[in-house]
């Protein structure tokens, strides 16, 4: 009966218990520790699997990126000769009106029909701004020492 009691006592009941919760927790410790391992060997072949396809798709997409934004510049270019050749097919189309030949030649070249009067208005601060750049008495000397003190006057440094 010392057995049975001994089997039933409490001392040996908690003794018992706390056995099997140790076993259990060790037992819970290494399926853990095994599943840890195993996720942890998954996540860096999947790391791995993910890093080898950023590489790989890395210098295509940068050659994607880069070819979109030529082709969007070409594009752009394009558009812009588009215009600017309506504009010139627009040009040429009034060049073919005699009316507005003349007006540009009345503008530009200052024709003026025969009887009437041309008029030519200098503003007096280009005129003297003019005379300024030329220097005082270039009108009395020949043509080429105005060219030739002109040449001076560039290779000389400013010192304004």
């Amino acid at each position: 009966m010392a057995g049975n009691r001994d089997r039933f006592s409490t001392a040996t009941r908690l003794r018992q218990l706390g056995e099997r919760t140790a076993a259990h927790v060790y037992r819970s410790q290494t399926r853990r520790q095994v599943r840890r391992s195993r996720l942890t060997g998954r996540a860096a072949l999947l790391a791995l699997v993910l890093c080898t396809l950023v590489v790989a798709l890395a210098y295509p997409m940068r050659q994607y990126v880069s070819q979109r934004s030529d082709i969007s510049e070409q594009q752009r270019t394009a558009d812009e000769a588009r215009q600017r050749l309506e504009e010139l097919r627009d040009e040429k189309a009034r060049w073919q009106d005699p009316a507005y030949v003349e007006q540009q030649a009345r503008r530009h070249l200052h024709y003026v029909r025969p009887g009437e009067v041309g008029y030519t208005v200098i503003d007096p601060e280009a005129a003297e701004e003019a005379r300024r750049r030329a220097g005082e008495g270039a009108g009395d000397r020949p043509w080429y020492s105005n060219v030739w003190d002109g040449v001076d006057k560039a290779d000389r440094p400013d010192d304004d």
